[in-house]
This record gives structure tokens, C-alpha cells and sequence, in this order.
């Protein structure tokens, strides 16, 4: 990138042509005319901007407008061929993938089953480039940056792993630098939790929260904790791994064999009540929300898990996620709430995850979107 001395006209020209960059990104295609209408400047400086923007590879022609009189105007959108991404969860038994690109258009999600046998950072990631790519119709050159959600947590400047019971293969060193090294693009990885924390914040209910925590119940525990819009992620990337937690005493009654949160609220915990003997959790989970004791007896265990959350961090909000919490809905929520002191935690709501049924992978495409655009927006000197 150029330096560009500030105050010269190649530093304006360069400021313009980065807000209608952004104007593009924001309203979708746009005339000149209308371009000139938003950012205050004359016809004649729009289409300068558009010109080179348009030099660099930044946008194109995507059609026509019609004026009334006279010839039709044409409309200049964001590329989206240049620089995708693909973002990707790693999960025990399937990687799930979807491509991503500056203009956060929706691409099909594939899902990939795995083996534990043979499996590799590297190859994990470039099964998911290839059948995402595939699916969505996109040029597997074009992918330059991939974000990677894993059941475990992630140290980034050691480029270290750790709790990594469901990532058969990834060693815990070095995963990042052998994706990168093998496949040639760049890697962001973080622990699934985190990134569904993220979405919750950008996309879902706690978006005006001042601080909250999300409480992830599936297979496994974990709980994301957003203070303030930043993610806390510990010393080591090892914040929120609540599953480890030895239970307390008051979980004895409840389920007397726990010796950890994940035997209180884990998969197979849930699927038991709920009457399974021996389904998985998602086999069992269609019947919770029309079974009131199951419900009671739910809240019942995650309050044992919520109540240390509440002692340390004081959030504003604890939001219930993950299958099992998405399963539950507002009526988990509100039993679990019905077992908070008000006395003690008189500020605290406790919500319904609102981000959907892929929220590690919405939480993935938010940073590759981020990612995608400022990398073409340093580009923009270069049209000066």
C-alpha cells in the first residue's frame, strides 16, 4: 500500500473513493447520480470515484437504470469474484462450511462427514475450501482467508490448541502454520463458543447488552463472555471451558454420578432426561419443548452451571444457547430465571439465543465479511 501525504488531492481522492467504496457496500448497487446524492459531491467527482474504483478490479457494471427520459444510467455494484473466504466449523463427526464474500451474499452451507482415521488440519480445511466452493458455485482460487471454528481453545500467538477431545488429527501445536503453509491463505481459528458469542452481540439479543454471557448447552459445555463488545478469551484461550468444572454439592440430588458440569448438562445427560436410553441428543431434543418437567428439571441443573458465572462476572444478561438451550426456548430461559435471587442480581435478564441454527459459522462469516473488506478497501490507493 502507498503512503499518500495527508492533505494532497491523491489523499482526498483516495477518502472519496474509500466512502463510496463503502456507500456501495452499504446501499448495494448505485448509479452515479445517486452516488453523488448520498456522499454530497458533484456528478462529475462520482464518476471519477466510480472510474477508479472500477480501474483497480473494485467494482463493475451490473446493469441499467432507467432515467425516463433520456438513455438509461448505469449501476456499478462491489465485486464479488475477486477475494472470497470460506467459513468453517469443525465439529467431532462433520465439518460444515459456507463461502463468504464482501458482500455477505447467502451461499448453501455443506456439511461434510469425517472420519476419525487420517484426519489433518490441512486436509480438514481444504475438504471444506473444495465442497463449499463446489456447492456454491465459486472458484476455489479465489478463496484467500478461511475463519475456523473448533470445539476447543485456541492460545493464537502460540498458535496452540488445548481441550481438544473432538478434533481428532489437529496436533496441539501448529495447526494455524500448517493450514497456511499447505494451502497458501490466511487463517483465523477460534473456539466455536466465542464466535457464537460475536454473532450474539452483532446479530442477536444481546446487541445492546453492556456485558453478557453466553451459556452454550450441547454435546459439550461452554460459555462465551463478552465484556463490553470484547471477547474475553483468558491467558491462554481458555476462558469459558465451564465443562471441566467440578460440579458442587448441590448437584448431588440432581444427577449423583456428575463429577463435572459436562455429566450435569452434557449431551447424554439431556438425552437421559428426556427419556433416552442410549439416543443421542439430537435424537431426543424435538421432545423438550413440550415437556414441562423436563424443562424444570433442565433449569434446575443449569442454574448449579449460571450461578459461578453470575458470582464473577456480574453480567447484565446471560443468554442460553447452543441445541440444548436453543431446544429449551423462552420458556428455559424464564425457569431459569424464576431460580436467580433478584436481591443479588437485580439487573440481570436472561434471554434465548437469537442467531439462528448456525450461529458459529454466522459468527465466522461476520469477521471473514470484516476481513474481505479491508483488505480490498487497502486497495483503494492504488486507484489514485
Amino acid at each position: 500500500m502507498n503512503q499518500i501525504d495527508p492533505g494532497t488531492p491523491t489523499w482526498l481522492a483516495a477518502r472519496n473513493d474509500r466512502t463510496a467504496f463503502r456507500l456501495l457496500l452499504e446501499h448495494g448497487p448505485l448509479t452515479r447520480s445517486r452516488l453523488g446524492e448520498l456522499t454530497g459531491l458533484s456528478k462529475p467527482t462520482a464518476s471519477q470515484m466510480l472510474a477508479r474504483l472500477e480501474r483497480v478490479g473494485l467494482i463493475h457494471p451490473v446493469g441499467e437504470r432507467s432515467n425516463g427520459r433520456g438513455p438509461n444510467a448505469v449501476t456499478y455494484g462491489v465485486r464479488t469474484d475477486r477475494i472470497t473466504g470460506v467459513a468453517i466449523s469443525i465439529l467431532e463427526r462433520s465439518i460444515q462450511a459456507v463461502v463468504v464474500d464482501a458482500v455477505d451474499h447467502e451461499h448453501p452451507i455443506v456439511q461434510i462427514a469425517t472420519e476419525p482415521e487420517g484426519r489433518t488440519p490441512e486436509g480438514d480445511v481444504r475438504s471444506a475450501i473444495r465442497a463449499a466452493c463446489a456447492e456454491a458455485g465459486i472458484d476455489e482460487s479465489t478463496v484467500s482467508r478461511v475463519v475456523i471454528g473448533v470445539q476447543a481453545a485456541f492460545f493464537v500467538d502460540g498458535d496452540e490448541l488445548s481441550f481438544t477431545d473432538t478434533l481428532p488429527g489437529w496436533p496441539p501445536v501448529g495447526s494455524r502454520a500448517r493450514i497456511e503453509s499447505a494451502l497458501g491463505i490466511e487463517v483465523t481459528i477460534d473456539n466455536d463458543v466465542n464466535l457464537a458469542t460475536m454473532a450474539e452481540r452483532s446479530a442477536g439479543v444481546a446487541h445492546l447488552a453492556a456485558s453478557f454471557a453466553l451459556f452454550w448447552i450441547g454435546d459439550g459445555l461452554g460459555v462465551g463472555v463478552d465484556l463490553g463488545g470484547t471477547v474475553h478469551r483468558g491467558a491462554s484461550g481458555g476462558a469459558g471451558e465451564i465443562g471441566y468444572l467440578a460440579v458442587p454439592k448441590a448437584a448431588t440430588p440432581l444427577a449423583p454420578a456428575a463429577n463435572d458440569f459436562t455429566d450435569l448438562l452434557g449431551g447424554p445427560a439431556v438425552a437421559r432426561l428426556l427419556g433416552g436410553a442410549g439416543e443421542s441428543l439430537g435424537e431426543m431434543l424435538p421432545r423438550l419443548t413440550d415437556d414441562e418437567a423436563a424443562l424444570s428439571a433442565l433449569a434446575d441443573r443449569v442454574i448449579l452451571a449460571v450461578s459461578p458465572l453470575l458470582a464473577i462476572l456480574d453480567p447484565s444478561m446471560i443468554v442460553i444457547g447452543g441445541p440444548t438451550g436453543i431446544a429449551g426456548g423462552d420458556r428455559l430461559a424464564e425457569l431459569v430465571a424464576e431460580r436467580v435471587d433478584p436481591a443479588a442480581h437485580p439487573k440481570l435478564t436472561i434471554r434465548t439465543s437469537a442467531t439462528g441454527a448456525q450461529p458459529v459459522l454466522l459468527g465466522a462469516r461476520q469477521q471473514l465479511v470484516e476481513q474481505i473488506r479491508d483488505h480490498l478497501e487497502a486497495d483503494i490507493s492504488l486507484a489514485t
